[in-house]
């Protein structure tokens, strides 16, 4: 039963989707290392404040938005939305997994537990942006773009600007796939009065944007790779992440959306790993 229940639970905040910031957050931990010796303890601390935030956020987002979810046949098998998880269950779910991340950061210095509530805030913020401004997909990138700072933070203690590189990628990689993502509501967000750039601007002119955004990303990548000194593999790697991003915007087209959930679920958790990978084997080998 408790299996069952946890499933469930995996289902509504989309656990699953967790590798798409990690590897950046560890990828910045071990840039961190240089720096300061990164201990084992310190990395626990950040997987568990990355899974708490992430839970938290994804918990608010599916009580916030559980209205709009029952009308839209996409998203009316949720749990949030079909009962399998209760109001009441969500509320808990936030509070804890807020708290969480609260103590997580508490765990890694003073300066990641003062900056802990305003990264909640930004991370609900979101939730309601689709409902004013079609650019909710910029909030949502520069939401999850903190957790590189936040890594950075936890490792050192201080911030350093060249890591905001890292957290510009992830930023524009995370906002460029949820223009792609919503491409799939533009009818349902225009009939409900919800903003996105796709129902905004049209499809077409949506992913040409989206393009641009992941243009960003790889040239932030490459600017991380050369405030970091690091060497060929890494931008060997690097050209491999570029060619799969131009490969998932050669798959979704304004008249072939059905690829977007292969693009979605798979393309990118790659280019996440990758990353994470590009700059390990570098660190470990250079």
């Amino acid at each position: 039963m408790w299996i069952r229940s946890l499933h469930t639970y995996g289902r509504l905040i989309k656990f699953s989707h967790t590798v798409f910031a990690l590897p950046f957050a560890l990828a910045a931990a071990l840039l961190a290392h240089r720096h300061t010796p990164l201990t084992a303890k310190t990395l626990f601390w950040i997987v568990v404040a990355m899974a708490g935030a992430r839970s938290a956020a994804m918990g608010f987002n599916r009580l916030v938005d559980r209205r709009f979810d029952a009308l839209n046949p996409r998203t009316a098998s949720r749990p949030s939305v079909t009962g399998e998880i209760s109001t009441r269950a969500m509320t808990l779910l936030v509070v804890l997994s807020s708290a969480v991340f609260v103590a997580s950061a508490a765990m890694l210095g003073d300066l990641c537990l003062k900056l802990s509530l305003p990264c909640l805030a930004v991370l609900f913020l979101y939730s309601y942006t689709k409902r004013f401004t079609a650019w909710s997909h910029l909030v949502l990138g520069f939401a999850i773009g903190l957790a590189p700072v936040g890594a950075w933070i936890a490792v050192t203690g201080t911030m350093d600007w060249g890591i905001l590189l890292l957290s510009a990628a992830l930023m524009t990689y995370i906002a460029g796939f949820d223009i792609l993502y919503a491409c799939q509501d533009v009818d349902f967000d225009t009939s409900a009065g919800l903003h996105s750039l796709p129902s905004r601007w049209g499809i077409q002119k949506a992913l040409a944007f989206s393009s641009a955004l992941h243009v960003t990303t790889a040239a932030s990548l490459a600017g991380l790779g050369l405030a970091f000194d690091l060497g060929g593999l890494f931008f060997a790697l690097l050209a491999v992440i570029s060619g799969l991003l131009f490969l998932e915007h050669r798959m979704v087209r304004p008249d072939r959306l059905e690829a977007i959930p292969v693009a979605f679920f798979h393309v990118n958790s790659v280019v996440s790993v990758l990353l994470f990978l590009a700059v390990w084997l570098d660190l470990r080998l250079s």
